[in-house]
């Protein structure tokens, strides 16, 4: 009998693959359901004044956006819509995913949630929360004791 070293990086390694593999053999099996709907990216930074979230919605209309704020839980709902009626055998691929999102984000306490602004250019939904006056930095003047 031969020693084998065991190292736990094969297993995860393992464990990995077969995961995998599930998604991919998962996306293949149904298109239509693949196809349905899609989650935009987002970026969210922060700085003293505010917070940001820029959402890529490109091909989205902005009458199909929906911005809401309620008990400090933020929500956008969208759907991309197919331009043209086409049957399927007209088409070598889709690849572009079309259908209805939903994102939701659980602001910070010092987000003011009656002072946001919602802009959208260039396929970009970009929401700036502005925080609350007490949680923005400030600076204090030390006096000097005579």
């Amino acid at each position: 009998m031969a020693i084998v070293r065991w190292d736990p990086f094969r297993e995860v390694a393992s464990l990995q693959n077969r995961v995998n593999a599930l998604f991919r053999d998962f996306g293949e099996g149904d298109s239509a359901v693949a196809a349905a709907s899609f989650v935009p990216a987002v970026d969210i930074y922060e700085d003293e004044k505010n917070v940001s979230l820029q959402l890529e919605v490109p091909g989205v209309d902005q009458k199909d956006l929906d911005v809401s704020v309620e008990n400090n839980v933020l929500t956008v709902k969208g759907e991309r819509k197919l331009d043209k009626e086409e049957k399927e055998e007209n088409f070598h691929r889709i690849e572009r995913r079309y259908g209805s999102f939903y994102r939701s984000f659980t602001l910070p306490s010092t987000v003011d949630t009656e002072n946001i602004d919602a802009r959208y250019e260039a396929g970009i939904l970009k929401l700036e929360l502005k925080k609350k006056p007490e949680a923005q930095p400030r600076q204090i003047k030390v006096h000097v004791a005579a």
